[in-house]
């Protein structure tokens, strides 16, 4: 399997990875299984903007009808990205926890830019492009486009823009 690493957090592999999600379970009424809670939200739930979003359902709602295979939960993560024969993949991320500063830590040279009027960082390599957007300061949305032909990778952040505009307009405004 080929795999490539992209520093925006992404896997882009030429097929498709199967991953597992282990989620903790009580047994309130015996052999019904049901999320562990503690009756409170958590901090992590209090603060996450994307609660109730998954990577690939989104994903696979904005790439419907343009060719792409369905999205692949590519770690454990909120994460996914979806290929495109003869074209490449596209990947989501929705972090909660890392802002536009992370970022910018492994991405030095990145451009400022924005997205729908937030503020945002892009950065094009040999791999692709990666658009990352502030949806609070610790969270972070990355939109990503890597294609499967270098020679067409002046395409990637024209279409990593787009990916990123059509992500944003689904979010509710925080801030």
């Amino acid at each position: 399997m080929l795999q490539i690493s992209t520093r925006g957090g992404f896997v882009v592999t030429s097929s498709a990875i199967l991953a597992a999600v282990v989620v903790g379970c009580t047994s309130t009424v015996q052999g019904t299984p049901s999320p562990a809670t503690s009756g409170t939200p958590t901090s992590a739930s209090a603060v996450d903007p994307f609660v109730g979003l998954v990577a690939c359902q989104v994903l696979d709602q904005l790439n419907a009808g343009q060719g792409f295979n369905p999205g692949d939960n590519i770690s454990h993560r909120n994460e996914c990205t979806a290929t495109k024969p003869g074209i490449g993949s596209n990947g989501l991320a929705l972090d909660p926890v890392q802002g536009l500063a992370e970022f910018r830590e492994t991405d030095p040279g990145a451009t400022e830019t924005t997205v729908n009027g937030r503020k945002a960082l892009e950065v094009q390599n040999a791999l692709g492009c990666t658009v990352a957007f502030e949806v609070k300061e610790h969270a972070r949305v990355l939109a990503q486009m890597a294609m499967s032909q270098p020679e067409n990778n002046s395409q990637a952040c024209p279409l990593a823009r787009n990916l990123a505009d059509r992500v944003e307009a689904l979010l509710p405004r925080i801030r």
